[in-house]
């Protein structure tokens, strides 16, 4: 047996310009994102006979890949060459469609253990090509390319997309008391809603051409939350998400609704100084950055709202566990 454990990810800033028709035809993008403490887990064995067992959500038993239904793992065996005789399964650590990357991480973390399994190492980047390959190129989903990176590598990383393909990315090291207080001043709060991410993002993706003014702002938001990390001014951040978030609820009809927008007023009166719903918007985790000595004052105004503590996560995905008999 295997286990393979992939990060999920909160997206600071620069969501949107990865999308490949936004970068290619704008000379590139910049993403601001980091990997959490909260995981997808992917499991995977030999079984006893020739058919294909998958559990998630739902338990599948079939003969032959082609009969799955759920096309990510689906095109994931198609890619590795996997065929027959497989048990996978799937967990996760936070609801589905709450914007902070399942989807993305259980491309990754299924074709890391699918790799595992066959006995090859596989880079990161690799894993995150494959995986950009399958959402993008093979289901044509209406999404970006920043989750399958930061997902594959971990850490807290500046992500470059060019307009040739060409993907770099900068893990951002903070110093060790740096760190510790943009971990302290990043507030997750559980709006419970969970949403269609593809209905957002499709509308994202065809207005992209109208939008480009706001994408262009947006990614230079990216680049400078970069030079103000790396220059230690952290409280910075909380500024830029503001900005950046009024901008992003510009790019669909669905990314906010008076029932966010009320939520988040709440949240900037009570002493954060920015935010957002993380992923492509309308529920899910709202994201806050807040001064450590207004983190009462912030939960007692959302006491309604579950929060979810968390951890920046170094890692990216990895084997945890590996028998074979």
């Amino acid at each position: 047996m295997i286990i393979v454990q992939t990060p999920l990810r909160i997206s600071l800033l620069g969501g949107g310009t990865d999308f490949p028709s936004y970068f290619k035809e704008e000379g590139g993008s910049n993403v601001l994102s980091t990997a959490i403490d909260k995981y997808i887990f992917v499991t995977i064995r030999k079984r006893f006979d020739t058919k294909i067992r998958l559990g998630y959500t739902l338990t599948e038993i079939v003969d032959d890949i082609d009969n799955l239904q759920h096309e990510l793992i689906r095109e994931a065996f198609r890619m590795t060459g996997l065929r027959k005789g497989i048990e996978l399964t799937t967990m996760g650590d936070m609801p589905a469609g709450a914007g902070l990357g399942s989807s993305s991480a259980v491309t990754v973390g299924s074709l890391h253990a699918m790799y595992a399994y066959l006995g090859k190492i596989v880079s990161a980047e690799a894993l995150a090509k494959e995986a950009c390959a399958i959402e993008l190129d093979v289901l044509n989903k209406p999404i970006g390319m920043q989750d399958q990176y930061i997902c594959a590598l971990g850490g807290l990383r500046f992500i470059e997309f060019r307009p040739d393909g060409e993907v770099q990315h900068e893990c951002i090291e903070l110093q060790p008391r740096l760190q510790q207080r943009l971990n302290e001043s990043l507030l997750l709060f559980y709006t419970g809603v969970t949403r269609q991410a593809e209905s957002i993002l499709g509308e994202q993706k065809e207005r992209i051409k109208q939008s480009r003014a706001l994408l262009n702002e947006i990614k230079h938001m990216a680049c400078a939350a970069r030079h103000e990390l790396l220059s230690g001014n952290l409280d910075v951040i909380g500024e830029l998400l503001h900005e950046s978030w009024k901008l992003k609820k510009q790019l669909a009809s669905q990314v906010s609704n008076p029932t966010i927008d009320a939520i988040y007023e709440t949240a900037i009166k009570a002493g954060a100084t920015g935010g957002k719903i993380s992923g492509a918007g309308g529920g899910g985790f709202l994201l806050l950055y807040c001064p450590f000595e207004r983190h009462e004052e912030v939960r007692d105004a959302l006491s309604s709202l579950e929060e979810v503590p968390f951890n920046l996560e170094g890692d990216g995905s990895k084997v945890i566990f590996n028998i074979r008999r």
